[in-house]
């Protein structure tokens, strides 16, 4: 575990330092660099890695991102948290794995997907440091917009009460399913939307007809939450256009259920294109077409942000990060193989496969960040922590797991993780993984805890084989054996049994 003490020794002013890292990469610098920059990070849910145009789509459009990619840096070996949406987002929010966090899976606080039981996810606990009350100590105003699932209404787990000086968005990431849903909350208030209640999760449906796209009008209303979500974040950078911000835009869009405006499904046409009947999500008449709607119609609102920022004279003044919660999946009625959505990697979401938690990232900061340049640096969620301490020249004074990565950005001696890794308590599904330069190990948990796991171990030369595809386990027993004693060596026990392996 990297010992954040050692970091803020070497943190200083920000003015301190931008000069030398500009000279280094040759870049005309265009601020003052005594003024703080502003940071953007934005988080969409189950996008892989072969979604965008730059990381290699081919059919689905997506503009601003390639061309935010063309302008900034793409970062090709960065990796989320955890391969599903809590875990994932507790990684980035705490700069924590999941051997460590408080949070290593998804964990409803009960009820289920009615306005009446809307109880949302395990909190993080009163007095945590996370992104936000560390921006907040720097000097930063931090909002959150979009999809928290870090703690429900009432909880302490609310963003407020975890630094966030605004939100707006769903607080029970269940309830983010439904793209036009009944409401939003600001702050801690109930936002009603011009939607009625949907039952996205009915799957009793009686004489019901496939072939007739007027049917599929119950599973959508016209009150889409996005256009609500965008208008706050732009709203916000307006009101805060003065002084630093720090903004997580946090899209509930391209996760299922599927759902989009019918002119953004009409951009799209397949001349294969079956209903999806449904299979826990609700059934959607064209499936492929209204995937690819959802990936545009968000990156049609990430331009507009990019757009706001550089009407406002600030672009040259934040930096935007953009990535994924974790992979894509087939849930409701995903198409992963026409979209080649995971790229050209082995797995999907609530899998350790590079497919589950290897994320199109992209970091731009015009006249900081060199244009159409590509990083290999190995980095995860928790790297983003430290990341923005250094930015922002704020102590860490706990013990975290993440290694800046500003200097990857902006040019400098950057330091290597020594290893990343991952768990994923996940009942059948539970399994552990390291990335070690070129290596990645897996070990998967097959059974249960009553009648006793078999472990099964797999070993992937990645630079060969990013499709993870040639298990070496058996050719190199002894790289096996160390990398499985630091699975064991990287884990604290969690407070959630269920969470634990033994």
């Amino acid at each position: 575990m990297f010992n954040v003490n050692r970091l803020v020794l070497s943190i200083g002013i920000w003015a301190g330092i931008s000069a030398c890292s500009v000279t280094e990469n040759s870049i005309q610098q265009k601020r003052d660099v005594s003024v703080k920059p502003n940071v953007i990070f934005i988080l969409v849910d189950d996008m892989g890695y072969g979604e965008l145009g730059s990381f290699g789509q081919t059919i689905i459009n997506t503009p601003n991102l390639d061309q935010m990619a063309n302008e900034g840096m793409k970062l090709s070996n960065f990796y989320a948290g955890s391969a599903v949406c809590a875990p994932s987002r507790a990684s980035l929010m705490t700069g924590q794995h999941t051997g460590h966090s408080q949070i290593r899976g998804n964990y409803d606080m009960g009820g289920n997907f009615e306005d009446e039981t809307e109880y949302g996810q395990l909190p993080l606990k009163a007095g945590t440091t996370t992104l936000a009350t560390l921006m907040k100590d720097a000097g930063y105003v931090t909002g959150a917009v979009g999809k928290w699932g870090l703690g429900g209404p009432g909880s302490q787990g609310e963003p407020n009460k975890q630094g966030f000086d605004y939100f707006f968005g769903y607080l029970d990431q269940k309830q983010a399913h439904n793209h036009t849903p009944t409401h939003l909350w600001r702050n801690t208030e109930w936002v009603k939307l011009d939607n009625e209640p949907i039952k996205l999760h009915n799957l009793m449906l009686e004489n019901f007809d496939y072939d007739n796209p007027l049917s599929y009008e119950q599973f959508t209303g016209g009150d889409f939450a996005q256009e609500h979500l965008n208008a706050a974040a732009l709203d916000f950078i307006d009101s805060n256009k003065n002084k630093p911000f720090f903004l997580y835009l946090s899209y509930a869009m391209p996760h299922a259920a599927l759902q989009a405006p019918d002119e953004e499904i009409e951009k799209y046409y397949f001349e294969v294109d079956p209903p999806n009947k449904g299979s826990y999500y609700n059934p959607t008449f064209k499936p492929r077409a209204t995937r690819a709607a959802m990936v545009t119609y968000t990156d049609k609102h990430i331009g507009k942000v990019m757009t706001k920022l550089k009407e406002q004279g600030l672009d040259d003044n934040t930096l935007v990060i953009f990535t994924s919660d974790n992979g894509a999946a087939q849930e409701g009625g995903v198409d992963l193989e026409l979209f080649n959505a995971n790229g050209s990697f082995r797995g999907q979401k609530r899998q350790l496969y590079e497919g589950g938690i290897r994320m199109p990232t992209i970091a731009w900061w015009p006249g900081r960040i060199e244009p159409s340049t590509e990083s290999k640096h190995i980095g995860a969620f928790w790297d983003v922590m430290p990341t923005l301490a250094e930015l922002a020249g704020q102590p860490i004074v706990e013990k975290i797991d993440g290694i800046s990565f500003l200097p990857t950005l902006i040019g400098g001696k950057q330091v290597e993780h020594d290893y990343l890794y991952w768990e994923f308590p996940h009942g059948k599904k539970s399994a552990q993984a390291i990335r070690d330069g070129k290596w990645k190990a897996l070990r998967l948990f097959k059974g249960d805890r009553v009648k006793g796991y078999k472990e099964i171990v797999e070993l992937y030369n990645l630079s060969v084989d990013d499709a993870e595809s040639n298990n070496l386990a058996k050719q190199y027993p002894e790289l096996m054996k160390k990398y499985t004693t630091l699975m064991d060596k990287s884990r604290s026990r969690s407070e959630i049994d269920k969470w634990n392996f033994d």
